[in-house]
């Protein structure tokens, strides 16, 4: 078995899943992946306008997965590159069909994908700390309580 795969018995019950990985994909079902949430090392929202403009909405909520926490379990993402604020890039895929955003990879951040929200089957789970890009946020989007807001990028 692969770690966070479900192996279905009988008439197709599920008889093992690993309770720390978190199915995922867009919503045509063409491109579908996991997460473990054990190797999370957080969670935030941006304001950035790129941001805005990808998601078509006023930010973008994310969990950051190192690649040791993500499998690919079908289908592939397309990618689309932008220069960051920290002229280093920024890309963002999301599936060729649906057009789902689905995660993002930051170059100041190797290693490490921003799995977007909206990807994963139950989001439920999630609580960011932080928000990023706060200057650019709109105006008519409360920030919540206990979250750090950065108004630029953190660090």
């Amino acid at each position: 078995d692969t770690p966070g795969r479900s192996t279905l018995g009988p008439n197709g019950v599920n008889m093992s899943i690993e309770a720390n990985w978190e199915n995922a994909g867009c919503l045509c079902g063409a491109v579908k992946f996991a997460i473990d949430k054990e190797t999370i090392v957080g969670q935030a929202h941006c304001h950035c306008r790129d941001c805005q403009r990808a998601t078509g909405s006023a930010f973008a909520s994310f969990c950051f997965v190192p690649e040791t926490g993500f499998r690919a379990d079908s289908g592939e993402a397309k990618g689309y590159r932008v220069g960051g604020s920290s002229g280093q890039g920024v890309t963002r895929y999301f599936c060729g069909e649906c057009g789902s955003q689905l995660y993002s990879e930051v170059g100041v951040m190797p290693g490490v994908k921003f799995v977007k929200s909206g990807s994963l089957d139950d989001a439920s789970w999630m609580s960011p700390g932080s928000a990023f890009w706060c200057d650019t946020a709109q105006p008519w989007v409360q920030m919540p309580e206990g979250v750090a807001n950065i108004d630029k990028n953190p660090g």
